[in-house]
């Protein structure tokens, strides 16, 4: 008899990981094969042929995925249009007041994602408060028209004043477009973002109809590909920025949600760990072939924003906070003006590491670690691929040529400057927003986290690292911990002390009918709906807000205002409980539940020999134990220095460290 699998994917720049959890016993497994660039679903039904095979059915598949951001990052997304009102046609241009780094001299302003020569104005205005202070003109909008047939814009984004309070000018003027340029996709600012800030509304207005067309190809395309393959009802959930999930339906509609698709999916598995292992504080880390990607557990829950800014341009909407840099174990070594470099740029999939053999010619981090004994080159993935070591030492021994360096010093030297960016990079998401790195444990994942793991963590001083179960494919492992989730806001802006809770809960009520028609479109209902409602607060005459979340049940004024008071004293250290409170906007999650099975520890399988070889430490070669995961049992410490492998990734225990195996399957790695 066929059995039932809930899967997932995670599809990277070098490699798609692929996690499948049996429905019936929640027992989990994952796999990793090379991304297919060109066409990313071949890698996604390669790795799922080669753990489902013909017996295996999909109860519900679920994928990550860059291609937004991609896009944006690679400014290879369509060519649009902006519609805005008459006398604003700036808007976008100008930009905002933030310079962004202040005391740069070499800043410059964000290029646009679509350029002035592109932008529209249409004739009328909607007041502050949602009256209309002139009628629509819509005969402005026949130069567009013209212009289309000329300029072959794929999509067009309108985004006219306080069409948040009032978004008749919007409709109009799509309606009207919409019937002479049936073929053009057309994004309106009150959908995508019901939010105050023009600047900010048309940057997130543009931003999604610049991904609209490339994300919606993708998805159809990958659906196509997919075939047979999918779930009943060729049902395809993607993974959101905020950490939910949506359907494929959803995100062609709402594609600036995908847009960190992939790398979000660790946090959500970060957020499972912490439950399981009664560890409240994670630092996540994620180093996979192209990227590493940091991320906060707080109490439990990951850090997550209102807004983000990518290339320096502002997105209105939830995310979890991630901080990403270029730097993974494809990440290529380099000189510049005398000194080493270590990426951004990475070798992929293709032509990949020097020791792949499939091209690469440039070493990476990965042929580093080859040459200093910390990968095996006859058992890596899982003895799917052998690696060439001579042919990474080669590489590294002609960059170290220039250095006075043999091929191991110039693989510590790479080693050393990669653990030095990612250090940094975790001191800007914890130091530099005033948190301590050393009341957190580390949660090291992704194919080449582990292996450095130990070393970050001797950097900022934090004295446990955690590697959890399918490390290589965590992010995957983290898409099926969560839930159907859609985000609704609207702006509501009063004094605290003179708007009354009803008119509050009555705001809250269409948010919530909003949401409960979301679900139902995708088939949840009744009690797998729930709620979490929170409003952005901000003291008189201040310009920013901080999110407090509301109980459920009625709402309590005295003690959202004690919240807030307590909540700007932990961000900025004082507060101003004699101060009048504002209140701006009003946020909605509407989540669905999913139905799962429990997570059961991986199953073991029967453990590879122990064994030996030299593996560089401090700058001298050690005998060092090779250890099977599977063969590490319950309670059992393992002393350093040990290697420590599995399918999908391989941990580094260095001298003076031990390695356990504690709730859930995870590993806990403590310097002594």
């Amino acid at each position: 008899m066929s059995k039932s699998y809930r899967v997932s994917a995670d599809i990277g720049g070098t490699f798609t990981d692929i996690v499948y959890q049996d429905v019936e016993t929640g027992r989990c497994g994952a796999t990793k094969v090379l991304s297919t660039p060109d066409n990313p679903a071949l890698a996604v039904l390669e790795g799922i042929d080669s753990v489902l095979g013909g017996d295996g059915d999909m109860a519900f598949f679920v994928h990550g995925t860059t291609v937004g951001l991609n896009a944006l990052l690679t400014r290879r997304g369509s060519k649009i249009a902006l519609v805005t009102n008459e006398n604003f046609r700036d808007i976008y241009t100008i930009q905002g007041n933030d310079r962004g780094e202040i005391f740069s001299i070499r800043w410059n302003k964000p290029e646009p994602l679509t350029p002035i020569e592109h932008t529209y104005t249409v004739g009328g205005r909607i007041a502050a408060d949602g009256t209309e202070l002139e009628p629509l003109r819509l005969s402005d909008l026949d130069a567009l028209v013209e212009a289309c047939g000329r300029e072959n814009y794929e999509a067009i984004a309108i985004s006219l004043l306080f069409s948040f309070n009032n978004p008749a000018h919007e409709i109009a003027v799509r309606d009207y477009l919409q019937e002479r340029l049936p073929d053009v996709q057309i994004v309106l600012s009150h959908k995508v973002s019901p939010e105050w800030r023009e600047f900010e509304r048309t940057s997130t207005t543009v931003t999604d109809a610049y991904l609209a067309p490339v994300v919606r190809k993708y998805i159809s395309t990958l659906q196509d590909e997919m075939g047979d393959r999918l779930p009943d009802g060729g049902a395809l959930h993607v993974m959101e920025s905020n950490g939910g999930v949506m359907t494929a339906a959803a995100a062609a509609e709402t594609p600036l949600q995908t847009l960190l698709s992939g790398p979000v999916g660790g946090a959500i598995g970060g957020k499972a760990l912490s439950a399981s292992t009664g560890r409240p504080n994670l630092i996540c880390v994620d180093m996979g072939g192209t990227s590493f990607d940091a991320s906060l557990v707080i109490d439990g829950l990951p850090s997550a924003s209102n807004e983000a800014h990518l290339e320096g341009l502002p997105i209105q909407m939830s995310v979890v906070d991630i901080h990403v840099i270029g730097a993974g174990g494809g990440s290529i070594a380099w000189k510049e003006a005398g000194a080493l470099r270590v990426g951004p740029q990475s070798a992929g999939s293709t032509p990949g590491p020097v020791c792949y053999g499939r091209g690469g010619t440039e070493p990476v981090v990965s042929d580093a670690n080859l040459v200093l004994g910390r990968l095996d080159g006859a058992n890596f993935s899982g003895g799917d691929m052998t690696l060439d070591r001579d042919a990474a030492a080669a590489a590294l021994a002609k960059l170290g040529e220039d250095f006075g360096m043999n091929a191991e010093e110039m693989a510590r030297g790479v080693i050393d400057i990669v653990n030095a960016k990612m250090a940094d990079a975790i001191r800007t998401i914890t130091v530099q927003r005033g948190i301590d790195p050393r009341e957190f444990s580390l949660v090291a994942f992704g194919g080449a986290g582990p292996a450095q793991a130990a070393a970050l963590a001797e950097e900022l001083e934090i004295s446990e690292v955690i590697i959890p179960v399918h490390p290589g494919a965590f992010s995957a492992w983290g898409m099926l911990q969560t839930d159907v989730r859609h985000d609704f806001k609207e702006t509501l802006y009063s004094f605290l002390d003179l708007i009354e809770p009803e008119t509050i809960d009555t705001a809250f009520d269409r948010l919530e009918q909003k949401g409960r028609d979301y679900l139902s479109e995708e088939g949840i209902e009744g009690e797998r709906v729930s709620f979490e409602r929170a409003i952005d607060f901000r003291y008189y005459g201040q310009e920013y807000v901080l999110t407090i979340a509301l109980d459920d049940g009625p709402i309590d004024m005295d003690k959202v205002r004690a919240d807030f008071d307590a909540a700007y004293e932990r961000q900025y250290g004082h507060n101003s409980p004699e101060n009048r409170v504002e209140m701006a906007n009003i946020r909605l999650a509407a989540l669905g539940r999913l139905e799962r099975p429990d997570n059961a520890p991986p199953e073991r399988e029967e453990p590879k020999p122990a064994r030996e070889r030299q593996v560089w430490f401090s700058g001298e070669p050690r005998t060092t134990a090779i250890l099977d995961r599977n063969s590490l049992s319950d309670g059992e410490k393992v002393q350093g220095p040990a290697i420590i492998e599995e399918v999908t990734s391989t941990t580094l225990l260095p001298p003076g460290w031990t390695a356990q195996l504690i709730d859930g399957g995870h590993m806990s790695l403590v310097k002594e």
